[in-house]
């Protein structure tokens, strides 16, 4: 064998031994509303298992998430707690509106410490919560902003409880940070989605706001006006399939959508 040839067959067995740079893994980022992080991290999961793309999940109540957006936050898919934060990014052309539906419901429940005193509590017209807080604080989202403390705002006017509770009301970020007021025992009642108390093992549901008290709980979901991610409707497809829905429901989310195999 000449030495040149020697040489080049050398220099090919270095280059077929050298490390190969890594590819980018594809990617999607979501917005979601924070009462969505366990169902939706595993729904996540499935869809990573299932394509290959990582999703990339911030969790925050939808007021804040709306208005990251609205300052260019680089979301490609949002997913709100309520109908008004999406009509809040809509009207301001911020996601694409062909791509927006209506993915879930929820409910609303009144939670205690899960070594509370506190049992079954009939939750109807002249309902005082007030009373039951004793002299504690009851917990709540934001009542002006978050959804669900829009909600629970809403229930407690229609039961005529609103007068008496408002003065009282510890208000959080966001409805796990309410969660974990009660979970703490910081307050001995609180008012989140029945979906929450559901993963907390330091609660337990003392009650159920009756539906009509307040809006339906609605989780529409929508591809943002920036992105150019193409992964983004492989995301929104996935969200109706089997798997998903079996994923929110396992979690105790109503499946708002019919879906397609």
């Amino acid at each position: 064998m000449s030495r040149r040839l020697f040489a080049m067959l050398a220099l090919l067995v270095t280059l077929l031994g050298a490390p190969q740079p890594l590819i980018a893994q594809e990617q999607i980022t979501v917005f979601a509303a924070a009462s969505l992080k366990n169902a939706l991290d595993d729904t996540n999961t499935a869809f990573t298992n299932a394509t290959g793309v990582k999703v990339v999940s911030s969790y925050e109540a939808s007021s804040a998430l709306a208005r990251q957006i609205e300052q260019g936050a680089p979301a490609d898919v949002f997913i709100s707690a309520d109908l008004r934060w999406m009509d809040y990014v809509t009207e301001r052309k911020l996601i694409k509106p062909d791509t927006r539906m209506n993915l879930l419901g929820n409910r609303l429940v009144l939670i205690a410490p899960v070594d509370s005193t506190l049992g079954n509590v009939a939750i109807d017209q002249g309902f005082d919560i007030a009373k039951l807080a004793g002299d504690g604080r009851i917990a709540v989202a934001d009542v002006k902003a978050v959804p669900a403390g829009l909600y629970a705002k809403a229930a407690l006017e229609k039961l005529g409880a609103w007068s008496a509770a408002e003065p009282k009301l510890a208000q959080a970020e966001n409805v796990r940070a309410t969660l974990a007021f009660v979970a703490r025992g910081e307050t001995p009642v609180g008012i989140v989605y029945e979906t929450d108390a559901k993963v907390e093992p330091k609660v337990k549901i003392v009650g159920t706001f009756p539906d009509n008290a307040y809006p339906p709980v609605t989780y529409p979901v929508a591809a943002t006006a920036g992105t150019k991610n193409p992964s983004a409707a492989q995301y929104l497809n996935f969200l109706r399939t089997p798997a998903a829905k079996a994923s929110f429901e396992k979690y105790g989310f109503s499946y708002l959508v019919k879906p397609v195999s």
